[in-house]
């Protein structure tokens, strides 16, 4: 037996349905802090998070669960209140179950003996529990199915129908076709930097290698050298952009139009569920 202590494993649960991972601690403590306080401010100050962090988690979270967390009402110095749903409600609710359970299994983890092949088995699945925390920099993250897979000659265009009504395509190659195992029904998550993402005030020339998706502009937040840009869909979707302050200039873009915003279908990065 080794004289060494023994290290605690603390668990950070990623929370997943089928439309994939959205939901971690912080995320979790901003939802619980909101149902406290009725304000977001409030609740991101609780957390900590900055106001705007806690709002693009917010718009995430909305994205991607099958049912909306939070709905907001307008007025206000921050835009108004903030309340949970019913199933912002449940989900908590199931969340803090299963960290509760996976606590258990983890600290039963750490306290068996450190030994020759139990030790490499303890010290492996420390090692994938790190790999598997694994965040990204893309503002937005869609999932969708795919509904349509077509060869357009050296390339495939996968057809993803998204939750809302919207349809986004997504170029890749064969050799990725085939290693993910894409096909009608399979459920996948695209993802696109907001840089990559083009804000206009008039709706573009309808082009085949690019996606459009048609809304209004509800965010313009201008910075030094960039501004970041929301464009909202009929469907309840936001899309994150950022462009050139000249750029945003010279389209006369200003909050509350109608806006479209486009990216390449090959500015999209598609990932499927394990």
């Amino acid at each position: 037996m080794s004289g060494k202590s023994i290290r605690p494993l603390v668990g950070k649960l990623a929370f997943e349905t089928t439309a994939g991972g959205y939901l971690g601690e912080p995320r979790i403590r901003l939802l619980e802090a909101i149902e406290v306080h009725g304000s977001l401010s409030r609740a991101a100050k609780d957390v900590p998070l900055s106001y705007k962090a806690a709002w693009d988690a917010l718009d995430t979270m909305n994205n991607l669960a099958e049912a909306p967390l939070v709905v907001r009402t307008t007025g206000g110095k921050h835009g108004g209140g903030t309340q949970l749903t019913e199933h912002g409600r449940q989900i908590i609710a199931l969340y803090r179950a299963m960290e509760s359970s996976q606590q258990d299994i983890l600290n039963q983890l750490a306290a068996a003996p450190v030994q020759s092949a139990e030790a490499h088995k303890n010290n492996a699945l420390r090692t994938l529990i790190r790999r598997m925390s694994v965040k990204t920099s893309a503002r937005n993250q869609f999932v969708g199915t795919v509904v349509a897979l077509q060869d357009t000659g050296g390339m495939v265009d996968v057809r993803l129908s998204l939750a809302g009504g919207d349809d986004i395509v997504v170029a890749i190659t064969p050799a990725s076709v085939a290693n993910m195992a894409l096909k009608v029904g399979t459920e996948a998550y695209a993802l696109v930097k907001a840089p990559w993402v083009s804000v206009s005030a008039t709706a573009p020339r309808r082009n085949a290698a690019r996606n459009v998706l048609a809304g209004t502009l509800t965010g313009l937040q201008a910075g030094k050298a960039s501004t970041e840009l929301t464009v909202a869909t009929p469907g309840g979707r936001l899309v994150a952009s950022a462009m050139a302050n000249a750029l945003v200039a010279e389209r006369k873009l200003r909050k509350g139009q109608p806006a479209w915003a486009s990216f390449a279908t090959d500015s999209v990065i598609l990932a499927t569920f394990a």
